[in-house]
């Protein structure tokens, strides 16, 4: 069976399913979840709720914050996410 083909966004997989948006390498110690909250009346994403999780764990939760328009809170998230991984790994 062959392996299934991810979006990748700055060469790390990006996952929707329905209102849940998972970026990162499960292989590392932490990922980004984006949960959209609302949507405006054209079905584009509003309130974003912005988390940094363990992938080993993903109900422990680093960081948070919310975010309104899919732009900035993936801009935001995927900032702090290669900035915890940086310092993980230092």
């Amino acid at each position: 069976m062959d392996k299934p083909q991810y979006i990748e966004y700055k060469g790390l997989p990006l996952v929707r399913e329905g209102d849940v948006i998972c970026y990162g390498d499960l292989s590392e110690k932490y990922m980004l979840l984006l949960n959209i909250l609302t949507k405006k009346a054209d079905g584009e994403p509003d309130a974003i709720l912005v988390q940094i999780c363990h992938t080993d764990d993903r109900q422990k939760i680093e960081k948070q914050s919310f975010k309104n328009g899919l732009y900035d809170a993936l801009d935001l998230g995927v900032e702090w996410l290669e900035h915890m991984l940086k310092d993980d790994n230092d």
